[in-house]
């Protein structure tokens, strides 16, 4: 299970460090593609192949599930990391995220994110306030 909150900086090459705790779990291969609300999904591989299952089983005659699939296929890039802990981002997925330089790695359980630090700032700006109200909406919990 992915915990967590790290604070990175991306250098001039495009590589990002993994933080150490994530790298035993992630495992050598792994899948970096593009996520929901502006940022990257990291997945291990059997994560990866588990959500791979349940996306070829969305009907293939609704327009949706065809441009979630290929969003989600077409972004998608095998990574791992160096001798450093350090893993290249492709330029089209920083451009999607809109990562600049600094960046924030969360981990949400079965997946990792990547965020770009001022957009992950912004979305937690109100989420301590939010937080409750979520709570309250979402039965079960």
């Amino acid at each position: 299970m992915f915990l967590g909150e790290y604070q990175h900086s991306i250098d001039e090459k495009g590589r990002l460090i993994m933080p150490a705790r994530f790298r035993d779990q992630l495992g050598e291969k792994f899948i970096i593609t593009k996520g929901l609300d502006g940022c990257l999904f990291v997945y291990p591989m059997d994560e990866w192949k588990k959500l791979a299952a349940e996306v070829q089983n969305l009907p293939l005659a609704k327009r949706d599930a065809r441009t979630f699939t290929r969003i989600l296929f077409s972004g998608a890039a095998e990574a791992e990391c160096d001798r450093q802990g350090r893993v290249f981002l492709p330029a089209s997925l920083r451009e999607y995220a809109n990562i600049q330089k600094e960046v924030v790695t969360i981990g949400v359980s079965d997946r990792i994110e990547i965020w770009s630090l001022p957009v992950w700032q912004d979305i937690n700006s109100n989420a301590g306030e939010r937080f409750e109200e979520l709570a309250e909406k979402l039965e079960g919990i």
